[in-house]
């Protein structure tokens, strides 16, 4: 069969890690994406700021990026899409707030003007190329996200996005059960379910199950009561606006992306703020702490974030004192732990009370449970699936959860990062592998960090960085003078003044027969041998060893 009339389904990202999530749907020379999404970086990738998924294989293919469809607006959906658009230009669809939410991404990239954003609400239809997409509403975290209904030329896929069924929603946006069934009698070729929360049996409790919790906190603390979430999670916002007014409180929010996110959910009618409730900078001093709630970032620790800033008593306008209540409303991000912890430590330490999701209903997932998966299933009875969002032992949990009801083990696919799904009217069947790697952010660069350079780094935080200085004579490659050994962070100079000289002494004796060697690369490698042998039968040790030569 040509393979213009193969559906092939490639994520760059979300399989067998938390993040970064993003699906390429490939027909022929046409290719849509779902999603943009970025990773928080593990604490073995020294100095990296963010993971963005690689665009190397829409960049290299020849095929045309028709369309990028996001399902909502959390970090790790739309997070790397401003670093995509300076690579390759596409238009964006989604649901009005996510649009809002990225609007104000794109705005600080500079690329707001130059890229199409198309609202597309649940119920709406897109065509991009040969791919027809219509979202229907799922309840999430935040609000306005959606799944997708794409149909191909193969027939119907099905991407729920991250999900959960909340029957209590904060706003109302419930996950519409009766348009899945409805797809399901018309029949779904390929299901692609989020996967996260694939380990934990029965259902999620409600968003209102915070609300509760928040309540009860506002209605008993003595000072003001500090909440930090995600700046994108809106629904939580209004929670703590709402028992904040219910309670007398009024709100003062705090952190750039979270002023930022609050002010464009305000503007656009998604937050239901009473009049007169926000504070600004000026009046704080003039609240008693028992009548104000203040909002900020700082959830995952970051250090330069404003709750982070808090504990360490330098932010502008809050200093954290005894009767404070600090509510983490977020689970830390893998990875993110250490950070949490020591944020959480030093509020203590300032007299604060602390109140995690690990002592108090202050959090609830935003993904489906075993239960929930299991309706899911139910209702779409897809003929293939393929358990997306989250790591390899959640997907392989969610692939056991669909053969437990009755779906046919050859038609379960577990897909990692860069494979390639094959569907057509002959089945389904993974051929091949794209690249798929991960793209490091570090300040200012993109990509051009690699695991070399994590090594290095690796290296230096492990064992330090001993640097010799030689001056060569240009035309003999005879060493002229005493060399000079720097130590960082390998031994303490002043302790091991000793050692160091007899470093000297190894230098010299490696060069003394080394006449008419001019070749540079010879005298390093030389001395990088020599020196890293000599520390390493001295301390046990291997420090990074660094000859620079100077030419005289």
């Amino acid at each position: 069969m040509a393979k213009k009339n193969k559906l092939r389904v490639i994520p760059l990202g979300g399989l067998g890690e938390i993040g970064k999530n993003m699906m390429l749907l490939e027909y022929g020379n046409d290719i849509i994406a779902v999603d943009a999404g970025l990773m928080f970086p593990t604490q073995e990738m020294l100095g990296i700021d963010l993971v963005i998924p690689d665009m190397g294989y829409v960049l290299d293919s020849g095929k045309k990026l028709r369309a990028i469809f996001l399902t909502h607006g959390h970090e790790d959906h739309i997070g790397a899409l401003p670093y995509i658009l300076h690579q390759i230009q596409a238009p964006v669809y989604c649901t009005p707030l996510t649009a809002g939410l990225i609007k104000v991404k794109l705005k600080e990239a500079k690329l707001l003007k130059q890229t199409e954003i198309n609202i597309l609400n649940p119920g709406e239809k897109a065509q991009a190329g040969p791919f027809e997409i219509e979202p229907f509403s799922v309840a999430h975290s935040v609000p306005d996200s959606t799944g997708l209904a794409i149909r191909t030329p193969v027939g119907l896929v099905i991407h729920t996005g991250d999900f959960k069924l909340d029957h209590t929603p904060v706003m109302n946006q419930s996950t519409d059960l009766t348009r899945l069934a409805e797809h399901g009698k018309d029949g779904v070729l390929l299901l692609l379910a989020d996967s996260t929360y694939a380990e934990i049996p029965g259902y999620t409790p409600s968003e209102q199950v915070v609300g509760e919790a928040l309540n009860r906190i506002m209605s008993t603390a003595t000072g003001r009561v500090i909440v930090t979430t995600f700046a994108s999670l809106i629904a939580r916002v209004q929670l703590v606006i709402d028992a904040a007014a219910d309670h007398g409180r009024r709100v003062f929010v705090t952190g750039r992306s979270m002023e930022s996110n609050v002010q464009m959910a305000r503007d656009l009618g998604y937050l239901n703020v009473p009049d007169g409730i926000m504070v600004n900078p000026r009046e704080l001093d003039r609240i008693p702490h028992e009548k104000l709630a203040i909002i900020t970032t700082g959830s995952q620790g970051e250090p330069t974030s404003a709750l982070t800033r808090m504990a360490n008593q330098d932010h502008r306008y809050i200093t954290i004192v005894p009767g404070d209540t600090v509510i983490l409303s977020a689970s830390a991000v893998p990875g993110n732990e250490s950070l949490v912890d020591r944020t959480i430590d030093n509020l203590f330490r300032l007299g604060a009370r602390v109140l995690y999701n690990r002592i108090a209903d202050v959090h609830v997932r935003g993904h489906a449970a075993q239960e929930e998966l299991k309706i899911v299933h139910t209702l779409v009875k897809p003929k293939y699936f393929v358990p997306i969002h989250g790591e390899y032992r959640h997907m392989v949990l969610h692939a056991d959860l669909a053969s437990s009801l009755g779906m046919p083990d050859e038609n379960i696919f577990i897909l990692t990062d860069g494979d390639v799904l094959e569907l057509d009217r002959n089945g389904a069947r993974v051929n091949g592998h794209v690249p798929a790697d991960y793209v490091y952010v570090d300040g200012l660069g993109v990509g051009d960090i690699d695991h070399v350079i994590l090594r290095d780094r690796h290296h230096l935080a492990n064992d330090g960085m001993v640097v010799v200085i030689l001056a060569i004579e240009k035309n003999t490659g005879r060493l002229v003078g005493e060399p000079e050994v720097l130590s960082r962070g390998f031994v303490d100079i002043d302790e091991s003044e000793e050692l160091l000289k007899r470093t000297v002494d190894k230098v010299k004796e490696s060069l003394a027969g080394a006449d008419h060697i001019a070749e540079w690369g010879v005298v390093n490698t030389m001395v990088k041998d020599t020196v890293a042998k000599f520390l390493y039968d001295e301390t046990h040790r291997r420090p990074m060893v660094l000859p620079v030569s100077v030419e005289v």
